[in-house]
């Protein structure tokens, strides 16, 4: 690269008055160049970028270590509260937040819950010492949340969720099998009435079932021919519970 020093412009400035009509002719021969070398940036700038680099690459880290801190706690007594749960597990670890899940429909607990960890190492530790004891008479299961469901599964019990119909008259369906989809409920509980909807509840982020379910009916007749006929009848090999939701 070159530059023009301060002798030139009044040169140019001379040659341009002299020759008007020509002013690009000029005497190139009494210009003077100098070239200019491009300078380094100093070593202490250049460390200075690189750690901006590094912080950068740990703002925008993938923050996958709150799914280690987080447990599954399951099959835990209705009764069981979020203070109650928080109790329990912090005698083993620092936790973060404890939610009991309660279902939107009956306000019952589901008998399972969620407990954040401060650590990967806390949720370490309440996994050995609480997985297989006992909380009021029932055994607990604790272990890490399961694997997000893939995007196929997830679209269609997203599907299904908005297929149901609610209804005010509505029972309660307990003690399903595992293997007792919605369609199936519903075909069972149409012969003793008009069904609206029926939907099996599943384990929030997965496909796998709960246990129970929701039956929706067009009028109180039907709601109660259901619990008459159905309460104590068998599904799939395994024994229900009907009763109002």
């Amino acid at each position: 690269m070159a530059t023009f020093s301060s002798s030139s412009s009044s040169l140019i400035s001379l040659n341009f008055l002299q020759n008007p009509t020509n002013p690009l002719k000029t005497h190139l021969s009494n210009l003077h160049f100098h070239t200019l070398t491009p300078k380094l940036a100093p070593l202490k700038f250049v460390k200075r970028l690189n750690a901006v680099a590094e912080d950068t690459s740990v703002i925008t880290a993938d923050p996958s270590s709150v799914g280690a801190r987080k447990l599954y706690v399951g099959n835990i007594p209705r009764t069981v509260t979020n203070d109650e749960l928080q109790k329990i597990v912090e005698e083993h670890g620092a936790v973060e937040k404890a939610e009991v899940m309660y279902d939107k429909y009956s306000g019952r607990s589901r008998r399972f819950a969620f407990v954040t960890m401060k650590t990967t190492e806390d949720a370490n530790a309440v996994i050995e010492k609480l997985n297989g004891t006992e909380v009021g008479g029932r055994e607990i299961k604790v272990n890490i949340t399961e694997k997000p469901l893939a995007t196929l599964e997830t679209s269609l019990l997203q599907t299904e969720e908005s297929q149901f119909v609610d209804s005010p008259y509505k029972v309660y369906v307990g003690n399903l099998a595992k293997t007792v989809t919605s369609d199936t409920l519903k075909t069972f509980f149409s012969d003793k009435g008009k069904v609206l909807s029926a939907k099996v509840s599943r384990v929030p982020g997965t496909s796998k079932s709960s246990g129970y379910g929701f039956v929706t009916f067009s009028s109180e007749e039907d709601v109660e021919a259901a619990i008459s006929s159905l309460n104590n009848g068998v599904l799939e090999g395994q024994k229900i519970r009907v009763n109002k939701a």
